[in-house]
């Protein structure tokens, strides 16, 4: 008797049930957590369950459950998993604090954000030379390549970054409070950056149009949120989280971009901490591993895998090497203790989500292909896994420097 075929429902459900075990079961039997948390381990098993690995080793049952009715089911979750993200991201910004010390975090920010962008170009130029029609996207100039992969190498991923400090103890030390400051400074720079990237000439009049709409309503939403109860707050929050992000998409410069303009005008004094908290641990729980899924359905090997590889190794080199060189100098600058910018340096690499996410906007928009975008990927992961390793010892050696707020 033959083997109903699966419904779609039933082959989205299976998607699913792999997505949430596969992961869970490495990171538990494993025991990877100091190395790799579970947010680094789903992106890694996305990556395996993508087109390149087990797609290539078993293509009729990678195209059995993939199929494009489950793959779009998917998508949808991604987006909305990932809006929710960026959105929490802008809202941890503390730019009041950011604005306090102004002079040592502009300083330690801006080298640890230009020093890593300009090697990082140095690698797209490199790439260019060497064989650009593979990696440069279709839609792409060359200065557009070039900056985007810039900017991948100096990326900070603020909500990684957050969950590894509080993992760590420091998060509500002044230490921590120093490196969200830093990073938050990068995040708006970042966002900025991919705004630049994607203006679109042809499309001008919209994103001015949106910009100022945006900006008036960004406006009346802040005079009129202080004055809601927090339950309406959180409704209203997601609603305008909805409008921004569709309006970003509508002129062109992404629904992301959006989402995190959306949270980056709303204070987050305005919601329960221990709430944001639990939304933004929701949300990695349930929804976040859809995304990464998604992220990895796009990987592809197109150009060899040996030459993936060593771009992604060249771009991790000008990564780490960019931002302990950047922040290096700001310590000296600053007249820092020995080993403190070492320290800082190595928790400001965090990357995984918000490279991962700002490549997934760049392969969007046809700024880089698919290997480009696999060799970005890999880069995300192996520097984020260093972070615990690398920063972990030197925290117990240097515990002065965790009560030192600048």
């Amino acid at each position: 008797m033959p083997v109903p075929a699966l419904s779609t429902v039933e082959l989205f459900l299976v998607a699913m049930a792999v997505i949430f075990a596969l992961p869970y079961a490495i990171w538990r039997l494993g025991r990877t957590d100091y190395w790799a948390p579970l947010v680094v381990v789903q992106i890694v098993t996305g990556i395996l369950l993508g087109p390149g690995l087990f797609g290539a080793a078993f293509p009729e049952v990678y195209r059995a459950v993939f199929m494009p009715a489950v793959v779009q089911s998917l998508n949808g979750l991604a987006w909305w998993a990932v809006m929710l993200f960026v959105f929490i991201a802008g809202l941890e910004l503390d730019l009041r604090q950011a604005w306090k010390h102004r002079g040592e975090t502009a300083l330690t920010a801006g080298l640890a954000m230009v020093v890593p962008m300009l090697l990082g170009s140095g690698v797209a130029l490199a790439v260019l030379a060497v064989g650009g029609a593979g990696w440069v996207g279709p839609r792409a100039a060359n200065w557009q390549f070039v900056l985007g992969i810039g900017m991948a190498a100096a990326v900070t991923a603020l909500p990684i970054l957050i969950l590894l400090m509080d993992k760590m103890q420091i998060l509500r030390q002044p230490l921590g409070q120093r490196i969200l400051r830093y990073a938050s400074l990068d995040d708006i720079a970042i966002w900025a950056v991919l705004a630049a990237i994607l203006l679109d000439w042809v499309r001008i009049g919209r994103q001015a149009l949106f910009l100022a709409a945006f900006a008036l309503l960004a406006w009346l939403l802040r005079r009129w949120m202080p004055r809601l109860v927090e339950r309406d707050r959180w409704a209203v929050a997601l609603v305008w989280l909805a409008v921004t992000s569709l309006g970003a998409d509508w002129c062109g410069l992404h629904f992301m971009v959006g989402a995190f303009l959306a949270g980056a005008v709303l204070d987050g004094e305005w919601f329960d901490q221990r709430q944001t908290d639990m939304l933004r641990h929701h949300v990695l729980l349930v929804l976040m591993p859809v995304f990464f899924l998604s992220t990895g359905l796009r990987t592809e090997w197109g150009v060899g895998g040996a030459a993936v590889f060593a771009v992604a190794a060249a771009l991790l080199v000008a990564a780490v090497a960019g931002k302990l060189a950047g922040v290096h100098l700001a310590g000296r600058l600053l007249g820092w203790a020995p080993g403190e910018a070492t320290l800082v340096g190595w928790l400001l690499q965090t990357k995984a989500l918000i490279m991962i996410i700002f490549s997934n906007v760049l392969l969007d928009r046809g700024v880089i292909t698919a290997d480009t975008f696999t060799a970005l990927l890999l880069m995300a992961v192996a520097s984020t896994m260093l972070t615990v390793p690398m920063v972990a010892p030197r925290l117990a050696r240097m515990q002065a420097v965790i009560g030192k707020s600048g």
